[in-house]
């Protein structure tokens, strides 16, 4: 995040807390010196990256590029401000306004991007599919985002100001080895914890306050991924901040894996069901997971279900365009659907496309017997 950080002080930030919190006269004429020193270091011909982080730190704040690849020299702005760019109210300001616009940018881009070029309209017609579900799906995503950044915030400060094991260059790290090694050992780490996050989230006692938000989308669209109660969202996120702290994780490939997580996140509600796959947990088995609650946790992979006794291979019928989307199946989701949301949920009070506020009146057929368990 301090790669972030560093691109958007120099872009817009400087400025902004340059106007709003200026800094008194006699720091403004310290400052503005120690920065015309610091640009005439910059331009000497032999300066290097190492030598540019050992310039003086007397006063006030001084420049050290977050990274060797990407580098944006503060303007006299960054000296101007009665907040520097070190100053933890500053950067807990900062990030908690980088993660809204951010997740709100890649969230309507990825998701839209899904809905005009993956999402099957067809589901429109499903039984199941809420009366303006994707305005709601919106809605709540968009009351979500603001709040889950302002609870992820102390994590990506603690990370900037250097608590976690972030590097820069390979030399910085374990070695070059571990460049390809840190991304299988983020999906295994963060798949086991947040499988059991998310059943724990499915507990009696939890799952009415916090996760009911999120399942209130039986059919979701790619709107409803991030659709949920913040908290949920929060506690489910946990995983990704903790991995740095514990295992050392190159900067850029940090940044590059939370652009992924939240793609994968949207894909997964995408209703394609592509991945036919019993590793992979797709959209297939994520789809299994909003209609029969109690199935399907894992976020990346079915290896923490299978072991936890907890996965549900997808229906082939999801698989085939003639059956995917028949009547037949649709009915046969409904019927145990309707089981489980009473054993559940109790009362169904969600409201149908075109129907009544909830679908009690299809009983489930006497001669299906569903294997339920408790949510856990």
């Amino acid at each position: 995040m301090d790669i972030v950080l560093e691109v958007l002080d120099g872009v817009l930030f400087d400025r902004v807390y340059a106007k709003l919190l200026p800094a008194s006269p006699d720091v403004v004429s310290i400052s503005a010196a120690k920065h015309a020193a610091a640009a005439a270091a910059r331009t000497v011909a032999n300066a290097t990256f190492s030598s540019m982080r050992e310039l003086p730190t007397d006063v006030g704040y001084q420049y050290r590029p977050a990274s060797q690849y990407l580098q944006v020299p503060p303007s006299e702005y960054a000296y101007l401000s009665a907040w520097p760019r070190d100053n933890i109210y500053r950067q807990l300001a900062s990030v908690m306004f980088i993660g809204w616009v951010f997740g709100t940018v890649i969230y309507f881009l990825c998701a839209t991007l899904s809905y005009i070029f993956v999402f099957d309209k067809t589901t429109f017609s499903h039984p199941r599919f809420l009366k303006n579900q994707i305005r709601q799906e919106i809605r709540q995503a968009m009351a979500a985002i603001p709040v889950m950044s302002i609870l992820m915030a102390p994590a990506f400060v603690a990370e900037t100001r250097g608590y976690a094991k972030m590097y820069d260059t390979p030399e910085e790290g374990p070695g070059q080895w571990y460049t390809y090694l840190q991304f299988p050992l983020f999906i295994i780490f963060t798949d086991f914890f947040i499988y059991w996050i998310h059943r724990g989230l499915h507990h009696p006692l939890i799952y009415k306050r916090l996760h009911k938000p999120h399942h209130k989308w039986i059919m979701p669209s790619p709107y409803a991924s991030h659709a949920f109660h913040p908290l949920d969202g929060y506690c489910q996120a946990l995983p990704y901040h903790i991995f740095p702290f514990l295992f050392p994780m190159q900067k850029v490939a940090f940044l590059a894996l939370f652009v992924f997580i939240n793609i994968w996140t949207i894909m997964i509600h995408d209703g394609e069901y592509v991945a036919n796959s019993s590793i992979i947990n797709g959209a297939a088995c994520h789809t299994m997971h909003h209609l029969y609650f109690n199935y399907n946790y894992g976020q990346f992979t079915t290896l923490w279900d299978r072991l936890g006794g907890s996965y549900r291979p997808p229906n082939p019928e999801l698989f085939v365009k003639e059956t995917k989307m028949a009547k037949q199946e649709w009915d046969r989701q409904i019927r145990e659907m309707e089981v489980v949301i009473r054993e559940v949920e109790g009362k169904d009070d969600r409201h149908y496309d075109g129907n009544s506020s909830s679908k009690q009146e299809k009983k489930p057929e006497p001669e299906v017997v569903i294997e339920s368990k408790k949510a856990r």
